[in-house]
């Protein structure tokens, strides 16, 4: 529920972020028509049409009021509302609300969008009533989309033009299974409204000055809830202890190199349960349920939001779970120049191990 909480401050925090601006904005609608991607076996049994649906999106516009507006070409942020239909009465309906940044590339005709929310299905895994939907095991899913348009504004009175193409991911990150999750690539077409378009607003430049910085020590501890891929073998809070180092190379980018301490409470579960069911695998019973990681990563900095990746390795991995290499993305905000929040998922490859809810500092 941390993490359901997060994205909806999120969201929230944009609209309050649109009251303080007075620049113009825009409305846009798509709609879109594509498949689900077959990323996993486990999901083929529900994939039976074309999936259908619009997003409509409140666009806030910037000119460089602030500097990182104009170091990232002046992007918009706003909010999204996206329904689906995934053309399977398994699966049902999606409907999903998402916080969202545009980026402009090659005379800002390229526009590239990512969001991130939250989304409600319509008919979620049930034991009795509906044991084919592995897909969703709750019915608050998080949720992430990718736009890439070819954009026109404001060709007549304010209307204008896009077209491309966008990915829709919708997962619960493991909260509770299942959670074989659902990927859908759709081509959308869509038309764009700009307010207050006869009043034209100048870009302002920002030229950055040289930036250095010595190297920082972070220190982290994150947390949740999360399940193994066993139904009903119940959800156990984890915990995170995290030690990195960073170097920021510019105004954007920093780079990092650290160490996780992982405390997966449902592995002692998993354990024990693989111990008796397969004893064909030689699991005792008796591993140690700790993992420890190293890891390498990137953080780029949009304003007091910056947007992590990382890749580690575990170093001491007693007991086998998804192999020993990890991935980690999300975002932080950082309060002041020291404290931070974070909100991540962390996997292995595309198999979504847990959301990770954090708190850190940055000396």
């Amino acid at each position: 529920m941390k993490y359901y909480f997060s994205c909806l401050l999120l969201i929230f925090g944009v609209f309050a972020l649109a009251q303080e601006e007075k620049n113009p904005f825009t409305l846009d609608l798509n709609l879109f028509y594509g498949n689900i991607a077959e990323h996993n076996s486990d999901i083929s049994h529900l994939i039976k049409g074309h999936p259908t649906g619009f997003i409509l999106s409140y666009n806030q516009k910037t000119f460089g009021k602030k500097t990182w507006e104009s170091r990232f070409n002046y992007p918009d942020y706003g909010a999204s509302v996206i329904y689906q239909d995934l053309k399977n009465e398994t699966l049902g309906n999606n409907f999903g609300v998402y916080a969202h940044y545009n980026f402009y590339f090659f005379n800002r005709n390229l526009m590239f969008r990512i969001g991130q929310g939250l989304a409600y299905n319509t008919n979620p895994y049930d034991k009795v009533d509906n044991y084919r939907n592995n897909a969703f095991g709750t019915a608050i899913l998080s949720s992430t989309y990718l736009m890439l348009n070819y954009k026109k504004e404001n060709l007549f009175k304010g209307f204008g033009l896009q077209t491309g193409l966008t990915l829709i991911h919708y997962s619960n990150a493991n909260v509770k299974a299942p959670n074989s999750s659902i990927n859908s690539i759709a081509f959308n077409l869509g038309v764009n409204y700009i307010f207050d378009s006869e009043n034209t607003t100048e870009f302002i430049e920002h030229v950055d000055e040289a930036f250095t910085e010595k190297v920082k020590y972070n220190f982290a501890l994150r947390t949740g809830v999360n399940e193994s891929d066993i139904i009903n073998s119940g959800q156990y809070a984890f915990y995170v202890v995290s030690a990195y180092a960073d170097k920021r190379l510019n105004h954007k980018s920093a780079i990092q190199a650290g160490t996780d301490v992982f405390f997966s409470n449902f592995l002692k579960t998993h354990i024990r349960y693989k111990s008796v069911a397969f004893p064909e695998d030689n699991v005792s019973g008796d591993e140690d349920y700790k993992r420890v990681g190293v890891f390498v990563g990137h953080e780029l900095f949009i304003s007091k939001t910056s947007l992590i990746t990382q890749l580690g390795y575990y170093v001491y991995y007693p007991f086998d779970f998804e192999g020993r290499v990890y991935n980690r993305i999300g975002l932080k905000r950082y309060f002041g120049n020291k404290m931070y929040g974070a909100l991540t998922l962390k996997s292995h490859g595309a198999k979504a191990e847990a959301v990770e809810f954090g708190i850190g500092i940055r000396l």
